[in-house]
């Protein structure tokens, strides 16, 4: 089975493509995990992860200034039905839109946009280790990940809008705050998956294995 890990100029790939191979490694399968910007690849492979980080506008511009990828995407996700992991940016650009510096349209594929937090007197970004409380714990992509679990999170905008079918996890920064997304085939987190230890390694198990 093949993971294309899309890269579009942004994202952490390298500590992506390690934790999805250890992961792998660790759940016994033998995936192949590429770092590609090849349409056709990421047409072809069995699943798509997305990484992100940084500002809506510039990984949509990034991801749009690589002619065909972001069709290709598409087309492997909403036709083909292909399993797709957003990682950060990656799992907003699954919104309708960002407002960051803007509005931007995201994919469009769930409801809802990607506001900046309000959370005074807390800090922005926010930064760190803070836990999940499962809203949906029965999804295969939660499949041993309990309440209270801690991830790593670096965001300082959220999503607004989610409808509460697709909402599976959440966390509290001054207030809920959307942590993991699910629809269809495609699920996103918006904590840095591939930063978060243990945790982290579970969720990239489950979505290797996952079969929607």
């Amino acid at each position: 089975m093949s993971v294309a890990l899309v890269d579009y100029g942004s994202g952490n790939l390298r500590s992506a493509a390690k934790a999805l191979e250890r992961a792998a490694a660790n759940a016994g399968g033998r995936e192949r995990v590429v770092i590609t910007a090849d349409p056709d690849e990421v047409r072809r492979a069995d699943r798509i992860v997305l990484p992100g980080q940084g500002a809506f506008g510039a990984c949509r511009a990034g991801l749009h200034g690589v002619p065909g990828l972001a069709d290709a995407i598409v087309e492997a996700v909403t036709t083909r039905g292909r399993p797709f992991l957003g990682i950060c940016v990656g799992m907003q650009l699954m919104a309708d839109a960002g407002l960051e510096h803007g509005r931007h349209a995201g994919f469009g594929w769930i409801a809802g946009a990607i506001e900046a937090m309000h959370v005074a007197p807390r800090k922005l970004p926010h930064m760190g280790w803070n836990t999940l409380t499962l809203d949906q714990p029965h999804h295969p992509f939660l499949r041993g990940i309990k309440t209270g679990d801690y991830v790593y999170w670096v965001h300082s905008y959220a999503w607004t809008g989610l409808p509460a079918s697709a909402q599976l996890a959440h966390t509290d920064y001054a207030g809920p705050v959307v942590g993991i997304v699910g629809h269809g085939t495609a699920v996103g987190t918006q904590f840095h998956v591939e930063k978060s230890q243990g945790v982290g390694l579970q969720l990239l198990a489950n979505f290797l294995t996952w079969a929607p």
